[in-house]
C-alpha cells in the first residue's frame, strides 16, 4: 500500500459514464458487469497507457479486444493496453 499512496484517484465523470455506456451498448461486456465497462472507461478517459487486471473474462481478454477498442474509439477516447499485471512485467522477446 506504501508503494501506491500518493498517487491520483481518477474522476469518474460524464464522459466516463458516456465510454462505458457505449462499452455496455456493444454487448462485449454484459450489464451485470458494468463495473468491468466503468474500469475501462476511466482508463480511456484518463489516457492512461495500461489498465492491469487480472479479470480475463471481460476485460484481458484477446478474443474481445480488438471489439473493445472499437467501442472505446465510437466514444470518441483510445482504449489502453489491456493486460495482467503479469504479462506487463514479462520481458520483451527480441
Amino acid at each position: 500500500m506504501a508503494e501506491i499512496r500518493g498517487l491520483p484517484i481518477l474522476e469518474v465523470n460524464a464522459e466516463v459514464e458516456y465510454v462505458a455506456r457505449t462499452v455496455l451498448k456493444s454487448g462485449l461486456i454484459p450489464t451485470k458487469a458494468s463495473n468491468d465497462a466503468l474500469h475501462l472507461a476511466v482508463a480511456a478517459v484518463h489516457r492512461m497507457h495500461f489498465l492491469l487486471t487480472w479479470n480475463c473474462r471481460h476485460l484481458a481478454n484477446a478474443a474481445i479486444g480488438g471489439q473493445l477498442g472499437a467501442a472505446c474509439r465510437e466514444a470518441g477516447f483510445e482504449m489502453p493496453v489491456i493486460c495482467t499485471p503479469k504479462e506487463l512485467m514479462l520481458k520483451p522477446v527480441l
